[in-house]
């Protein structure tokens, strides 16, 4: 590339970023969406409802909802709101994780390695991602913390981050069992028995260690003092009903909150989580190949979960499955005995429940973020498209523009921030030749 189209490719992408800082800015008065059938997931769903914003907050949600004197108003008729997606378990920002060096690493934070400015957040927004537990890999009995991710447009990690009470960025301990983590590694386990002991043994040194005076401190044990107070969530990948059964084990034993992550036969042992009060974070794939622990998964597994009693959320697992492609899990879900009204709290409430969020985010309801999304048509219908996502009363996904059709749709322009600016040039080279 030579240097004059060099310099217009950053010219341009400095002209994109200030037209998305723009678009990103703070409100300066309420808006009042009009019209719309709104989807609160704290009751019924309302017709020609209007839903109000200001401050990155909700002010007004229902119908007959009197619209503000100083308010922008925009004509929703014939548009479907609803709150944003709540994706319990999600790889995007090119996250990172544990080594090679032992399988139980709960000191790795996933927050120390993702770019904030990847293109997969962006592509998140486009299928109405709005907070996202970005998880590090399975192969580890403990691979390292989860970040809990707010997909606000931001420089640092700090800007995209969820905060626990105490200030501290919030986020879960990835752990894992059945096949994933047993290899030929020293150190690694070769059986199932073998994981449980180890996860059994660091939990059990942790105990002590967090009741001593700590004079010497090991991050790792600290991690773990936070799971076993309660503070960080276990999110534990695993399939088969005997390694959930060994999950359930281990959190009787040891007394932390767990979430089940894919669950793929949950639906085997859907009374035991019930009765345990065990929740799923599940995913429903069609084409499963290539994983024998997922031989005997079904798409009516989150149906199952649902009438057992169970509180399942439906996640993407990006790039397993596409974050675009949420309201297609959802879609799959109701096909498979979930009724309508669970498929979408599964992609919503249920999820911010999960992650403790659910007093700021996961419904409609006043006093809550402005986190939402516009649809034109039945969320649960293929021929109906995501045409906006806010975040905190912020629009940062519109597909009526050329950037947004792109982030929804994909193709070159789509990867990466120098790869976008130099489609906008192409684009604009070629309306100059005309």
């Amino acid at each position: 590339m030579t240097k004059p189209i060099v310099r217009r490719t950053l010219a341009l992408a400095s002209a994109a970023l200030a037209l998305a800082g723009a678009t990103a800015q703070a409100q300066d008065r309420p808006i009042a969406f009009t019209g719309a059938t709104i989807h609160t997931m704290a009751g019924p769903a309302i017709e020609n409802g209007t839903l109000v914003i200001e401050d990155g907050k909700i002010t007004a949600v229902g119908a007959g909802v009197a619209v503000p004197a100083d308010a922008e108003t925009r004509d929703a008729s014939g548009m479907v709101i609803m709150p944003g997606i709540v994706d319990t378990h999600s790889h995007i920002g090119s996250v990172a994780g544990a080594d090679r060096s032992s399988p139980i690493q709960p000191d790795v934070r996933a927050m120390d390695a993702i770019n904030p400015k990847d293109s997969s957040i962006a592509k998140a927004r486009a299928g109405g991602v709005t907070t996202a537990n970005v998880m590090p890999g399975s192969g580890w009995l403990m691979s390292g913390q989860t970040f809990y991710m707010r997909l606000r447009e931001g420089d640092t990690i700090e800007d995209i981050a969820w905060f626990f009470p105490d200030g501290a960025v919030m986020g879960g301990l990835k752990m894992a069992n059945g096949t994933n983590p047993i290899g030929s590694t020293p150190g690694f386990p070769g059986t199932r028995a073998k994981s449980a002991a180890l996860a059994r043994a660091a939990f059990t040194e942790a105990q002590a260690y967090c009741k001593s005076d700590r004079k010497k401190v090991d991050l790792g044990k600290e991690t773990l003092c936070e799971v076993l107070s309660g503070k960080r969530l276990v999110h534990f990948h695993t399939h088969r009903a005997d390694d959930i059964m060994t999950v359930l084990r281990l959190q009787r034993e040891f007394g932390f909150k767990v979430l089940i992550q894919h669950g793929m036969e949950a639906w085997k042992v859907a009374a035991e989580l019930a009765a345990a009060g065990i929740p799923v974070s599940n995913i429903l794939v069609d084409s499963p190949g290539g994983k024998l622990e997922a031989m005997e998964s079904r798409l009516e597994t989150a149906g199952i979960l649902e009438q057992a009693g169970v509180l399942t959320s439906l996640h993407s697992d990006d790039g397993i499955i596409d974050s675009r492609l949420m309201f297609r899990q959802a879609g799959i879900a109701v096909r498979g005995g979930m009724s309508r009204e669970g498929a979408l709290r599964a992609l919503t409430i249920n999820g911010a429940r999960q992650l403790g969020l659910d007093d700021r985010v996961g419904s409609l309801e006043v006093g809550k973020e402005a986190d939402f999304l516009l649809l034109d048509g039945d969320p649960l219908s293929v021929y109906t498209d995501l045409m906006e996502t806010w975040v905190e009363g912020k629009k940062l996904f519109d597909r009526t523009t050329e950037e947004g059709k792109l982030m929804a749709e994909g193709g070159y322009g789509a990867g990466n921030a120098m790869e976008l600016a130099h489609h906008h040039w192409e684009v604009a080279e070629a309306e100059a030749a005309q």
